[in-house]
């Protein structure tokens, strides 16, 4: 077997190399690749991985000359330079390490709060300046203050314990935190107007979305107490920078603290210059031990996902653990071609999918084996869709797609059922996984069978009349097709039955064209596998 390849083209620890390399993965380590696009795009097509941390940008056009890339990841939190769109249309898992540098990140807000409580950068150049202006620097106290949170997931959780063990009260304000997380943290969950209302210091660990674009602006600025301050260690943008300079300049903002810009590099700012500024050039991670964890980090996800399979903290997919890999993989192979099945047999638009698991795959990580029913369905209509990219492209096409869990209510240990509803019809097809590990087709709109998915097939709907089997079976010899199974079902004597054959080689239009020319068939099509 091959080794899986991957392309190191940023700064990384060298143990993160020989993480790959005793793994039994192929490293290539160019650290200055990332900086050269062209040459980046020259290469990439050989590798399997790319890991990268924020130097490199995986563009889509660097992308589409990635024809064997399987993954991409990012030894950091953010991947705004990669292009998660076009990543995910070529299904390239994109994976990040959001905890490697979440201590470093929230020790990096706490000092920037702690330099803006006692103006240390503007202390130091005065002094080393040769002034002693000691009456000038008046500092506050954080003792008993209240830290406002806005975010409070594993950055800003870190950062609520070290504020309450440096004796503050902390209010925070995040969407997502129950109040029984919030209690266990030792925080006040509140909403935004309150905490901006409250809080003596607000700091910022919310990723940036459409919702939290510009969250301090100058209406959220007008709600603030007077002389609050202000730091930002999350994401450029989160914060309206005039705003704050304008605020800063009325005395409403008493200072800010900003290790994120709106554009980075950022060699000029608005907020640059301002006395009662504090910036840092983006170093919330940047310490030895959290760029040694990245790296491990980073390297650890992408060995696994290469060599068996598992998924841990992607982007556009969802996780799979190592344990969960083996047992997911012949159910997600019986997925996909489920979906193929419906998705070849269907001729107009989709309007819902509604995908029933019973048994033991009810268990599983069920969000990834719909994945692969979509790329199943999806690909005999749309062509290039993959199981990375099919629910996004599902969603565009304003398909529903329901998913059912429940108890096993039949004779098989697991079982899919895929129903596609149409314009015009709605169809159903199940299947199973046997202790052989084969994926079988056992049921297609309510007739039992027992198929397994050969590679070339001809599904026929008949109705149940002698001498069908015998003209069927006649009209493929004299095309030369062998026969190499085939499988009968019907509701009843005499009523609707169907065909599933599998042949060797490609059946030819004028082979389908005589089999729907036989008197008993209602329906015939050529599927492949």
């Amino acid at each position: 077997m091959t080794k899986p390849k991957v392309l190191i083209s940023d700064a990384l620890s060298p143990a993160a190399v020989q993480i790959f390399k005793d793994r039994g993965v192929e490293v290539d380590f160019q650290p200055n690749l990332g900086k050269d696009k062209d040459k980046l795009a020259e290469i990439i097509g050989n590798y399997d991985g790319l890991a990268i941390r924020s130097a490199t940008k995986a563009t889509a056009k660097i992308l589409e000359k990635a024809t064997n890339l399987k993954v991409i990841g990012r030894a950091g939190i953010g991947v705004d330079n990669v292009e998660i769109p076009a990543a995910t249309a070529k299904g390239i898992i994109v994976m990040n390490t959001p905890f490697g540098n979440s201590i470093t990140t929230a020790e990096h807000a706490i000092t920037l709060m702690l330099a803006l409580a006692r103006e240390i950068p503007q202390a130091d150049a005065s002094t080393q300046a040769g002034k002693w202006e000691k009456n000038r620097f008046m500092g506050v106290e954080i003792t008993g203050k209240v830290l406002g949170v806005v975010g409070c997931g594993n950055i800003g959780s870190i950062v609520a314990d070290r504020a309450l063990g440096l004796r503050m009260k902390v209010v925070a304000f995040d969407p997502f935190l129950s109040p029984e997380r919030a209690k266990d943290i030792g925080v006040e969950k509140v909403d935004l107007d309150d905490l901006l209302k409250r809080a003596d210091f607000i700091t910022l660990h919310t990723p940036l979305t459409e919702k939290t674009k510009n969250i301090i602006d100058a209406a959220a600025i007008a709600k603030m107490k007077k002389g609050v301050r202000l730091i930002n260690c999350a994401r450029g943008g989160l914060v309206d920078e005039q705003a704050v300079v304008d605020a800063l300049n009325s005395k409403h903002i008493a200072g800010a603290a900003f290790d994120v810009f709106v554009e980075e590099p950022a060699n000029a700012n608005v907020l640059f210059g301002h006395p009662n500024v504090i910036c840092t050039p983006h170093l919330g991670a940047s310490t030895t031990e959290a760029q040694e964890n990245v790296a491990l980090q980073v390297a650890e996800q992408m060995s696994d996902y290469l060599l068996t399979g598992a998924i841990s903290n992607a982007v556009n997919f969802p996780s799979i653990t190592a344990e969960e890999a083996p047992r997911l993989k012949p159910f997600i192979a019986l997925a996909e071609k489920l979906g193929s099945f419906a998705g070849q047999l269907t001729e107009s638009g989709i309007l819902k999918v509604e995908i029933t698991y019973e048994g033991h795959v009810a268990e599983m990580k069920i969000k990834a084996i719909t994945s692969a029913v979509l790329s199943g369905l999806l690909r005999p209509m749309l062509g290039e869709v993959n199981v990375v990219s099919a629910p996004v492209v599902a969603k565009e096409r304003g398909m529903v797609v329901d998913e059912i869990v429940r108890a096993a209510q039949s004779d098989y240990e697991s079982l899919i059922t895929v129903t596609v509803a149409t314009e015009r019809q709605e169809r159903s097809v199940s299947g199973t996984v046997y202790h052989d590990g084969k994926p079988r087709l056992v049921d297609v709109k309510g007739i039992r069978v027992d198929a397994e998915f050969g590679k070339s097939m001809i599904y026929v709907t008949n109705e149940d009349k002698p001498g069908f089997i015998g003209a069927f079976a006649s009209l493929l010899g004299d095309a030369k097709l062998n026969i190499a199974t085939f499988h009968l079902g019907r509701v009843k004597q005499g009523g609707d039955a169907i065909a599933l054959v599998e042949v060797d080689g490609a059946v030819p239009a004028d082979v389908l064209a005589k089999v729907l020319a036989l008197p008993q068939v209602k329906q015939a099509k050529a599927l492949t596998f």
